[in-house]
Protein backbone atom coordinates (compact mmCIF):
# COMPACT_ATOMS: atom_id res chain seq x y z
CA UNK A 1 0.00 0.00 0.00
CA UNK A 2 3.28 4.23 -0.65
CA UNK A 3 3.10 8.85 -0.84
CA UNK A 4 2.88 12.35 -1.26
CA UNK A 5 5.99 14.52 -2.39
CA UNK A 6 7.05 17.39 -0.31
CA UNK A 7 9.59 19.42 -1.01
CA UNK A 8 11.99 22.19 1.25
CA UNK A 9 11.64 25.35 0.66
CA UNK A 10 14.18 27.87 -0.89
CA UNK A 11 18.00 26.44 0.05
CA UNK A 12 16.37 23.20 1.90
CA UNK A 13 14.43 22.74 -1.04
CA UNK A 14 17.98 21.68 -2.71
CA UNK A 15 18.60 19.49 -0.05
CA UNK A 16 15.47 17.00 0.00
CA UNK A 17 13.66 17.48 -2.78
CA UNK A 18 15.09 14.12 -4.06
CA UNK A 19 14.45 12.22 -1.32
CA UNK A 20 10.76 13.34 -0.72
CA UNK A 21 9.83 12.39 -3.88
CA UNK A 22 11.06 8.69 -2.67
CA UNK A 23 7.84 8.74 -0.59
CA UNK A 24 5.48 10.04 -3.31
CA UNK A 25 2.00 7.70 -2.38
CA UNK A 26 -1.09 7.32 -4.54
CA UNK A 27 -3.10 10.36 -5.52
CA UNK A 28 -0.46 12.67 -4.47
CA UNK A 29 0.96 13.37 -8.59
CA UNK A 30 4.04 16.39 -7.72
CA UNK A 31 1.61 18.59 -9.99
CA UNK A 32 -1.52 17.92 -8.05
CA UNK A 33 -3.28 20.89 -7.26
CA UNK A 34 -2.26 22.28 -3.73
CA UNK A 35 -4.32 23.82 -0.96
CA UNK A 36 -3.94 27.38 -0.08
CA UNK A 37 -0.74 27.97 2.56
CA UNK A 38 -2.03 31.14 3.95
CA UNK A 39 -2.92 31.30 7.70
CA UNK A 40 -6.34 31.00 7.88
CA UNK A 41 -7.53 29.20 4.56
CA UNK A 42 -7.18 25.82 6.33
CA UNK A 43 -9.97 23.95 7.12
CA UNK A 44 -9.62 23.56 11.46
CA UNK A 45 -10.96 21.14 13.99
CA UNK A 46 -14.52 21.46 15.73
CA UNK A 47 -13.83 23.32 19.33
CA UNK A 48 -16.43 20.88 20.58
CA UNK A 49 -14.99 17.69 21.05
CA UNK A 50 -17.11 15.20 18.82
CA UNK A 51 -18.39 12.17 20.31
CA UNK A 52 -16.71 8.71 18.35
CA UNK A 53 -18.84 6.39 16.42
CA UNK A 54 -19.63 2.68 17.52
CA UNK A 55 -21.19 0.27 14.97
CA UNK A 56 -20.66 -3.39 15.18
CA UNK A 57 -20.17 -5.76 12.40
CA UNK A 58 -19.58 -9.51 11.70
CA UNK A 59 -16.81 -10.72 9.25
CA UNK A 60 -16.74 -14.41 7.96
CA UNK A 61 -13.30 -15.30 8.57
CA UNK A 62 -11.39 -18.96 7.98
CA UNK A 63 -15.30 -20.29 7.86
CA UNK A 64 -16.31 -18.84 11.23
CA UNK A 65 -18.29 -15.97 12.00
CA UNK A 66 -15.94 -13.09 13.83
CA UNK A 67 -17.88 -10.14 15.71
CA UNK A 68 -16.12 -6.91 16.24
CA UNK A 69 -16.69 -2.97 16.96
CA UNK A 70 -15.51 -0.42 14.49
CA UNK A 71 -14.60 3.33 16.45
CA UNK A 72 -14.28 6.17 14.54
CA UNK A 73 -13.39 9.40 16.17
CA UNK A 74 -10.99 11.67 17.01
CA UNK A 75 -8.47 11.96 19.94
CA UNK A 76 -7.14 15.43 21.40
CA UNK A 77 -3.50 16.63 20.52
CA UNK A 78 -1.98 18.49 23.82
CA UNK A 79 1.51 19.56 22.81
CA UNK A 80 3.23 21.70 26.22
CA UNK A 81 1.41 23.95 27.00
CA UNK A 82 -1.87 21.07 28.19
CA UNK A 83 -3.78 23.00 25.60
CA UNK A 84 -5.80 21.24 22.54
CA UNK A 85 -3.77 21.67 19.41
CA UNK A 86 -5.04 19.86 17.34
CA UNK A 87 -7.49 16.35 16.65
CA UNK A 88 -6.46 13.51 14.51
CA UNK A 89 -8.59 10.88 13.38
CA UNK A 90 -9.15 7.03 13.72
CA UNK A 91 -11.01 4.09 13.00
CA UNK A 92 -10.54 1.27 15.53
CA UNK A 93 -11.10 -2.28 15.00
CA UNK A 94 -11.85 -4.38 18.19
CA UNK A 95 -12.65 -8.08 18.35
CA UNK A 96 -15.79 -8.50 20.86
CA UNK A 97 -15.49 -10.97 23.85
CA UNK A 98 -11.79 -10.23 24.58
CA UNK A 99 -9.59 -9.35 27.11
CA UNK A 100 -8.33 -6.50 26.28
CA UNK A 101 -4.95 -6.50 29.00
CA UNK A 102 -3.79 -9.84 26.53
CA UNK A 103 -5.43 -8.31 23.08
CA UNK A 104 -2.53 -7.37 20.92
CA UNK A 105 -3.16 -3.93 19.34
CA UNK A 106 -1.83 -2.29 16.48
CA UNK A 107 -1.36 1.28 15.19
CA UNK A 108 -1.22 1.55 11.17
CA UNK A 109 -0.48 4.77 9.16
CA UNK A 110 0.45 5.28 5.82
CA UNK A 111 3.47 7.82 5.02
CA UNK A 112 3.76 10.59 2.47
CA UNK A 113 4.81 12.85 4.04
CA UNK A 114 1.20 14.14 4.19
CA UNK A 115 -0.62 11.18 3.27
CA UNK A 116 -3.43 9.61 4.94
CA UNK A 117 -3.85 5.91 6.10
CA UNK A 118 -6.45 5.34 3.35
CA UNK A 119 -4.25 3.08 1.64
CA UNK A 120 -3.53 0.70 4.41
CA UNK A 121 -7.12 1.38 5.61
CA UNK A 122 -8.54 -0.02 2.51
CA UNK A 123 -6.44 -2.43 1.30
CA UNK A 124 -4.33 -4.54 3.49
CA UNK A 125 -5.68 -5.15 7.16
CA UNK A 126 -8.90 -4.12 7.95
CA UNK A 127 -12.50 -6.27 7.70
CA UNK A 128 -13.31 -4.47 4.77
CA UNK A 129 -11.24 -3.79 1.58
CA UNK A 130 -11.66 -1.93 -1.65
CA UNK A 131 -12.05 -4.80 -4.50
CA UNK A 132 -9.51 -4.47 -7.27
CA UNK A 133 -9.39 -6.45 -10.39
CA UNK A 134 -7.81 -9.28 -11.42
CA UNK A 135 -3.82 -9.38 -9.90
CA UNK A 136 -4.43 -6.20 -7.85
CA UNK A 137 -5.32 -3.59 -11.09
CA UNK A 138 -6.82 -1.04 -11.80
CA UNK A 139 -10.78 -1.92 -11.75
CA UNK A 140 -13.95 -0.39 -13.95
CA UNK A 141 -16.15 2.42 -11.90
CA UNK A 142 -18.78 1.44 -10.10
CA UNK A 143 -16.40 0.25 -7.23
CA UNK A 144 -16.90 -2.27 -4.54
CA UNK A 145 -16.36 -2.67 -0.75
CA UNK A 146 -16.16 -6.51 0.41
CA UNK A 147 -15.25 -8.16 3.24
CA UNK A 148 -11.37 -8.80 3.76
CA UNK A 149 -10.33 -12.27 3.75
CA UNK A 150 -6.95 -11.34 4.74
CA UNK A 151 -7.79 -9.49 7.80
CA UNK A 152 -5.94 -9.27 11.26
CA UNK A 153 -8.73 -8.55 13.59
CA UNK A 154 -8.53 -12.57 14.15
CA UNK A 155 -5.03 -11.41 14.97
CA UNK A 156 -4.95 -8.07 16.55
CA UNK A 157 -7.14 -5.40 17.16
CA UNK A 158 -6.16 -2.41 14.50
CA UNK A 159 -6.15 1.53 14.99
CA UNK A 160 -5.65 2.96 11.73
CA UNK A 161 -4.29 6.77 12.02
CA UNK A 162 -4.54 9.85 10.18
CA UNK A 163 -1.67 12.53 10.24
CA UNK A 164 -1.97 15.85 11.07
CA UNK A 165 -3.83 17.86 7.84
CA UNK A 166 -5.03 14.75 6.23
CA UNK A 167 -7.78 12.58 6.04
CA UNK A 168 -10.06 14.07 8.63
CA UNK A 169 -7.45 15.27 11.04
CA UNK A 170 -6.89 18.99 11.87
CA UNK A 171 -5.33 21.36 13.87
CA UNK A 172 -7.43 23.60 16.15
CA UNK A 173 -8.42 27.28 15.21
CA UNK A 174 -5.49 29.84 16.06
CA UNK A 175 -3.13 27.16 15.64
CA UNK A 176 -0.20 27.10 13.86
CA UNK A 177 -0.02 23.70 11.90
CA UNK A 178 3.29 24.39 10.44
CA UNK A 179 4.49 22.87 13.49
CA UNK A 180 3.03 19.35 12.70
CA UNK A 181 4.34 19.53 9.12
CA UNK A 182 8.35 18.17 9.78
CA UNK A 183 9.83 14.99 11.09
CA UNK A 184 10.05 16.05 14.99
CA UNK A 185 6.28 17.39 15.13
CA UNK A 186 4.61 14.76 13.48
CA UNK A 187 6.66 11.92 16.05
CA UNK A 188 5.61 13.84 18.64
CA UNK A 189 1.90 13.67 17.31
CA UNK A 190 1.95 9.97 16.56
CA UNK A 191 3.23 9.56 19.81
CA UNK A 192 0.12 11.67 21.84
CA UNK A 193 -2.07 10.19 20.14
CA UNK A 194 -1.44 6.74 21.50
CA UNK A 195 -0.10 7.64 24.58
CA UNK A 196 -3.84 9.37 24.42
CA UNK A 197 -5.47 6.15 23.38
CA UNK A 198 -4.50 3.89 25.57
CA UNK A 199 -5.59 5.56 28.34
CA UNK A 200 -8.52 6.63 26.65
CA UNK A 201 -9.51 2.97 26.00
CA UNK A 202 -7.71 1.02 28.44
CA UNK A 203 -5.30 -0.47 26.44
CA UNK A 204 -2.18 0.17 28.65
CA UNK A 205 -1.95 -3.87 29.08
CA UNK A 206 -1.94 -4.63 25.96
CA UNK A 207 0.81 -5.79 23.77
CA UNK A 208 1.56 -2.94 21.64
CA UNK A 209 2.55 -2.93 17.80
CA UNK A 210 3.24 -0.16 14.86
CA UNK A 211 2.47 -1.24 11.30
CA UNK A 212 3.73 1.77 9.01
CA UNK A 213 4.28 1.95 5.68
CA UNK A 214 6.81 3.71 3.32
CA UNK A 215 7.77 7.49 4.79
CA UNK A 216 5.40 5.53 7.76
CA UNK A 217 8.23 3.64 8.79
CA UNK A 218 10.95 6.12 9.13
CA UNK A 219 7.89 7.76 11.57
CA UNK A 220 8.25 4.30 12.87
CA UNK A 221 11.43 4.87 13.99
CA UNK A 222 11.49 7.91 15.65
CA UNK A 223 8.23 7.14 17.17
CA UNK A 224 9.19 3.79 18.49
CA UNK A 225 12.02 6.26 20.68
CA UNK A 226 9.38 9.13 20.77
CA UNK A 227 7.12 6.40 23.38
CA UNK A 228 10.18 4.72 25.17
CA UNK A 229 11.79 8.55 26.01
CA UNK A 230 8.31 10.72 27.25
CA UNK A 231 5.59 8.05 27.11
CA UNK A 232 7.19 4.69 29.06
CA UNK A 233 5.52 2.82 26.10
CA UNK A 234 7.49 0.23 25.25
CA UNK A 235 6.43 -2.11 22.04
CA UNK A 236 6.18 -5.84 21.02
CA UNK A 237 7.26 -5.27 17.91
CA UNK A 238 7.52 -3.23 14.89
CA UNK A 239 6.23 -3.90 11.16
CA UNK A 240 7.91 -1.86 8.13
CA UNK A 241 5.89 -2.03 4.77
CA UNK A 242 8.05 -1.17 1.90
CA UNK A 243 10.66 0.27 4.56
CA UNK A 244 13.07 3.26 4.00
CA UNK A 245 14.77 4.34 7.39
CA UNK A 246 17.41 7.05 5.08
CA UNK A 247 16.92 8.34 2.21
CA UNK A 248 20.76 7.91 1.23
CA UNK A 249 19.41 4.33 -0.60
CA UNK A 250 16.80 6.25 -2.09
CA UNK A 251 18.49 9.39 -3.81
CA UNK A 252 21.09 9.13 -6.42
CA UNK A 253 23.79 11.96 -6.28
CA UNK A 254 27.20 12.33 -7.32
CA UNK A 255 29.16 10.02 -4.94
CA UNK A 256 26.23 8.75 -3.66
CA UNK A 257 26.69 5.70 -5.92
CA UNK A 258 25.19 3.21 -3.01
CA UNK A 259 21.54 4.58 -4.52
CA UNK A 260 22.02 3.07 -7.31
CA UNK A 261 23.08 0.14 -6.52
CA UNK A 262 20.14 -0.51 -4.66
CA UNK A 263 17.70 -0.51 -7.48
CA UNK A 264 18.83 -3.37 -9.48
CA UNK A 265 17.46 -6.26 -7.48
CA UNK A 266 14.02 -4.32 -8.57
CA UNK A 267 15.48 -3.36 -11.73
CA UNK A 268 15.78 -7.41 -12.43
CA UNK A 269 12.36 -8.10 -10.87
CA UNK A 270 10.57 -5.64 -12.99
CA UNK A 271 12.66 -6.59 -16.54
CA UNK A 272 12.18 -10.60 -15.68
CA UNK A 273 8.18 -9.84 -15.14
CA UNK A 274 7.73 -8.34 -18.58
CA UNK A 275 9.75 -11.09 -19.92
CA UNK A 276 12.72 -8.35 -20.87
CA UNK A 277 15.63 -10.90 -19.60
CA UNK A 278 17.68 -13.15 -21.39
CA UNK A 279 16.38 -16.83 -21.79
CA UNK A 280 18.05 -17.82 -18.94
CA UNK A 281 17.33 -15.73 -16.61
CA UNK A 282 13.70 -15.58 -17.62
CA UNK A 283 13.57 -19.53 -16.75
CA UNK A 284 14.11 -18.60 -13.39
CA UNK A 285 12.19 -17.84 -10.78
CA UNK A 286 11.65 -13.91 -9.83
CA UNK A 287 13.02 -14.85 -6.40
CA UNK A 288 16.28 -16.36 -8.09
CA UNK A 289 16.77 -13.41 -10.22
CA UNK A 290 16.64 -11.20 -7.38
CA UNK A 291 18.99 -13.22 -5.62
CA UNK A 292 21.31 -13.33 -8.47
CA UNK A 293 20.82 -9.12 -9.22
CA UNK A 294 21.52 -9.00 -5.31
CA UNK A 295 25.61 -10.33 -5.73
CA UNK A 296 26.23 -8.94 -8.72
CA UNK A 297 25.00 -5.52 -6.92
CA UNK A 298 26.73 -5.23 -4.14
CA UNK A 299 29.86 -7.30 -5.54
CA UNK A 300 31.03 -6.42 -9.24
CA UNK A 301 28.77 -3.34 -9.46
CA UNK A 302 29.24 -1.86 -6.55
CA UNK A 303 32.96 -1.94 -7.00
CA UNK A 304 33.28 -0.53 -10.64
CA UNK A 305 31.06 2.12 -9.22
CA UNK A 306 33.41 3.25 -6.78
CA UNK A 307 36.30 3.13 -9.00
CA UNK A 308 34.21 6.37 -10.50
CA UNK A 309 36.46 7.65 -14.05
CA UNK A 310 39.76 5.09 -13.05
CA UNK A 311 37.90 2.07 -14.75
CA UNK A 312 38.97 1.48 -18.55
CA UNK A 313 36.78 1.14 -21.69
CA UNK A 314 36.82 -2.30 -21.47
CA UNK A 315 35.97 -2.53 -17.64
CA UNK A 316 33.06 -0.23 -18.59
CA UNK A 317 32.05 -1.81 -21.74
CA UNK A 318 32.12 -5.41 -19.80
CA UNK A 319 30.02 -3.52 -16.95
CA UNK A 320 27.48 -2.46 -19.42
CA UNK A 321 27.19 -5.99 -20.78
CA UNK A 322 26.61 -7.72 -17.36
CA UNK A 323 24.18 -4.39 -16.31
CA UNK A 324 21.97 -4.97 -19.59
CA UNK A 325 21.76 -8.46 -18.37
CA UNK A 326 20.28 -7.93 -15.31
CA UNK A 327 18.11 -4.91 -16.15
CA UNK A 328 16.45 -5.30 -19.66
CA UNK A 329 18.46 -2.43 -21.43
CA UNK A 330 20.76 -2.05 -24.09
CA UNK A 331 24.58 -1.51 -23.11
CA UNK A 332 24.92 1.73 -25.27
CA UNK A 333 21.67 3.22 -23.14
CA UNK A 334 23.63 2.13 -19.88
CA UNK A 335 27.59 3.58 -21.20
CA UNK A 336 25.73 7.11 -22.08
CA UNK A 337 24.02 6.79 -18.64
CA UNK A 338 28.13 6.49 -17.08
CA UNK A 339 26.68 3.10 -15.78
CA UNK A 340 24.32 4.92 -13.72
CA UNK A 341 20.33 4.79 -15.00
CA UNK A 342 17.83 6.06 -12.03
CA UNK A 343 14.88 4.88 -11.85
CA UNK A 344 13.10 7.54 -13.67
CA UNK A 345 15.01 6.89 -16.44
CA UNK A 346 14.14 2.80 -16.10
CA UNK A 347 10.42 3.07 -16.09
CA UNK A 348 10.35 5.23 -19.11
CA UNK A 349 13.24 2.80 -21.29
CA UNK A 350 12.21 -0.85 -20.47
CA UNK A 351 9.17 -1.00 -22.91
CA UNK A 352 9.94 2.07 -24.74
CA UNK A 353 9.99 -0.42 -28.26
CA UNK A 354 6.13 -0.86 -27.20
CA UNK A 355 5.70 2.62 -26.20
CA UNK A 356 4.96 2.05 -22.67
CA UNK A 357 5.82 3.19 -19.30
CA UNK A 358 5.65 0.97 -16.21
CA UNK A 359 4.77 1.64 -12.59
CA UNK A 360 7.06 3.45 -9.87
CA UNK A 361 4.73 2.01 -6.91
CA UNK A 362 4.39 -1.35 -8.81
CA UNK A 363 6.33 -2.35 -11.56
CA UNK A 364 3.58 -5.01 -12.97
CA UNK A 365 1.84 -2.18 -13.83
CA UNK A 366 1.73 -0.24 -17.58
CA UNK A 367 0.59 2.99 -19.56
CA UNK A 368 0.78 5.02 -22.45
CA UNK A 369 2.49 8.28 -22.33
CA UNK A 370 1.77 11.49 -24.82
CA UNK A 371 5.02 10.86 -26.70
CA UNK A 372 7.65 7.60 -26.81
CA UNK A 373 10.64 9.57 -26.97
CA UNK A 374 10.91 11.40 -23.42
CA UNK A 375 13.04 11.19 -20.44
CA UNK A 376 10.11 10.94 -17.63
CA UNK A 377 6.89 8.71 -17.43
CA UNK A 378 3.89 11.39 -17.54
CA UNK A 379 1.83 9.51 -14.93
CA UNK A 380 2.43 6.68 -12.55
CA UNK A 381 -0.19 3.87 -13.85
CA UNK A 382 0.47 2.11 -10.35
CA UNK A 383 -0.72 5.20 -9.05
CA UNK A 384 -3.50 6.15 -10.41
CA UNK A 385 -5.06 3.11 -10.20
CA UNK A 386 -5.60 3.14 -6.53
CA UNK A 387 -7.02 6.49 -6.29
CA UNK A 388 -10.60 6.25 -7.66
CA UNK A 389 -11.65 2.68 -6.01
CA UNK A 390 -10.11 3.79 -2.40
CA UNK A 391 -11.32 7.54 -1.97
CA UNK A 392 -14.56 6.57 -2.75
CA UNK A 393 -14.99 3.07 -1.20
CA UNK A 394 -13.89 5.25 2.00
CA UNK A 395 -16.12 8.13 1.93
CA UNK A 396 -18.85 6.01 1.35
CA UNK A 397 -18.04 3.23 4.27
CA UNK A 398 -16.98 6.19 6.68
CA UNK A 399 -20.55 7.66 6.59
CA UNK A 400 -22.81 4.94 5.71
CA UNK A 401 -21.15 2.18 7.61
CA UNK A 402 -19.35 3.75 10.12
CA UNK A 403 -21.79 6.38 10.88
CA UNK A 404 -19.00 8.89 11.22
CA UNK A 405 -19.65 11.96 9.93
CA UNK A 406 -17.88 15.45 9.76
CA UNK A 407 -18.12 19.12 8.15
CA UNK A 408 -14.56 18.53 6.69
CA UNK A 409 -12.91 17.30 3.12
CA UNK A 410 -11.27 14.07 3.52
CA UNK A 411 -8.01 15.01 2.26
CA UNK A 412 -6.24 11.68 0.64
CA UNK A 413 -3.34 13.80 0.45
CA UNK A 414 -2.72 16.53 2.54
CA UNK A 415 -0.97 19.53 1.97
CA UNK A 416 1.78 19.75 4.03
CA UNK A 417 4.43 21.25 2.60
CA UNK A 418 7.40 22.43 3.04
CA UNK A 419 7.89 18.73 5.42
CA UNK A 420 11.11 20.03 7.96
CA UNK A 421 13.42 17.59 8.36
CA UNK A 422 16.27 17.69 11.37
CA UNK A 423 18.97 16.11 9.41
CA UNK A 424 20.48 16.74 5.88
CA UNK A 425 19.61 15.37 2.96
CA UNK A 426 20.12 11.88 3.75
CA UNK A 427 17.62 12.31 6.62
CA UNK A 428 18.20 8.97 8.54
CA UNK A 429 16.12 7.08 11.16
CA UNK A 430 18.87 3.89 11.45
CA UNK A 431 20.42 4.80 15.03
CA UNK A 432 17.24 5.71 16.52
CA UNK A 433 15.72 2.56 15.63
CA UNK A 434 19.23 1.05 17.22
CA UNK A 435 19.11 3.02 20.26
CA UNK A 436 15.14 1.98 21.11
CA UNK A 437 15.99 -1.74 20.71
CA UNK A 438 19.23 -1.83 22.52
CA UNK A 439 17.18 -0.32 25.80
CA UNK A 440 14.22 -2.54 25.33
CA UNK A 441 15.98 -5.90 24.32
CA UNK A 442 12.34 -7.42 23.31
CA UNK A 443 11.53 -5.36 20.56
CA UNK A 444 10.97 -7.02 17.13
CA UNK A 445 11.14 -5.75 13.72
CA UNK A 446 9.96 -6.98 10.73
CA UNK A 447 10.73 -5.81 7.00
CA UNK A 448 8.17 -5.75 4.59
CA UNK A 449 9.27 -5.80 0.91
CA UNK A 450 7.19 -5.89 -2.87
CA UNK A 451 9.68 -7.10 -5.64
CA UNK A 452 8.26 -4.27 -8.18
CA UNK A 453 8.73 -1.52 -6.07
CA UNK A 454 10.41 1.38 -7.23
CA UNK A 455 9.35 3.91 -4.57
CA UNK A 456 11.52 1.84 -1.67
CA UNK A 457 13.36 -0.66 -3.18
CA UNK A 458 14.27 -4.04 -1.65
CA UNK A 459 17.37 -3.23 -2.11
CA UNK A 460 17.61 -0.10 -0.40
CA UNK A 461 15.84 -1.99 2.72
CA UNK A 462 18.31 -4.94 3.04
CA UNK A 463 21.19 -2.51 2.58
CA UNK A 464 19.65 -0.43 5.29
CA UNK A 465 18.79 -3.33 7.68
CA UNK A 466 22.66 -4.77 7.42
CA UNK A 467 23.82 -1.46 8.92
CA UNK A 468 21.38 -1.19 11.65
CA UNK A 469 23.84 -3.02 14.42
CA UNK A 470 26.53 -5.25 14.41
CA UNK A 471 25.61 -6.87 17.40
CA UNK A 472 23.67 -10.49 16.96
CA UNK A 473 21.56 -9.39 19.88
CA UNK A 474 20.29 -6.61 18.03
CA UNK A 475 20.56 -7.90 14.66
CA UNK A 476 19.04 -10.97 14.85
CA UNK A 477 15.56 -9.47 16.06
CA UNK A 478 15.16 -8.13 12.48
CA UNK A 479 13.38 -10.31 10.15
CA UNK A 480 12.78 -10.09 6.24
CA UNK A 481 9.54 -11.31 4.08
CA UNK A 482 9.31 -10.57 0.28
CA UNK A 483 6.36 -10.45 -1.96
CA UNK A 484 5.61 -10.64 -5.66
CA UNK A 485 4.15 -7.61 -5.44
CA UNK A 486 4.89 -4.13 -5.43
CA UNK A 487 5.23 -0.86 -2.57
CA UNK A 488 1.51 -1.84 -1.55
CA UNK A 489 1.98 -5.59 -2.02
CA UNK A 490 -1.43 -6.29 -0.43
CA UNK A 491 -3.15 -5.32 -3.93
CA UNK A 492 -2.24 -8.74 -5.08
CA UNK A 493 -4.19 -11.68 -3.66
CA UNK A 494 -1.30 -14.25 -3.51
CA UNK A 495 0.59 -11.87 -2.36
CA UNK A 496 -2.06 -10.35 0.38
CA UNK A 497 -2.24 -14.21 1.36
CA UNK A 498 1.24 -14.66 2.45
CA UNK A 499 1.59 -11.17 3.55
CA UNK A 500 -1.42 -11.46 5.75
CA UNK A 501 0.13 -15.08 7.15
CA UNK A 502 3.70 -13.83 7.76
CA UNK A 503 2.17 -10.57 9.59
CA UNK A 504 0.36 -12.61 12.23
CA UNK A 505 2.87 -14.99 12.60
CA UNK A 506 5.30 -12.07 13.23
CA UNK A 507 2.35 -10.47 16.15
CA UNK A 508 2.51 -14.13 17.91
CA UNK A 509 6.18 -14.90 18.25
CA UNK A 510 6.60 -10.69 19.43
CA UNK A 511 4.69 -11.47 22.42
CA UNK A 512 6.76 -14.32 23.82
Amino acid sequence: MLNRTFCLAMVALLAVAPAAFGQQRPGAPPDAPQRPQAAGQYETASAVADEPSQTRHVLRLDGRDLAYTATAGTLPIRLDDGKVAARMFFVAYTKDGEDAKRRPIAFLFNGGPGSATIWLHMGSFAPRRAKMADEGFQPAPPFELVDNEHSLIDVADLVFVDAVDTGYSRVMAGVDNSQFHGQDGDIRAFGEFINGYLGAYNRWPSPKFLIGESYGTIRSAGLSQELQSRHGIELNGIVLVSALLTYQTLSPAPGNDVAYAVQIQTFAATAWYHKKLPPDLQAKSVKQVVDEARAFAFGEYMLALTKGNTLTDAERQSMADKLARFTGLSPRYILSANLRVDSGRFRKELLRDRRLVVGRLDGRFTALDADAAGERQEFDPSNTALQGPYVALFQDYAKNQLKWSADLHYYPSGNVRPWTYVQNRYMDMTDTLRLTMAKNPFLKVLLVSGYYDMATYVGGAEFNFTHLAYDRQIADRVSYTYYEGGHMMYIRPSAHAELKKDVAAFIRSAQK
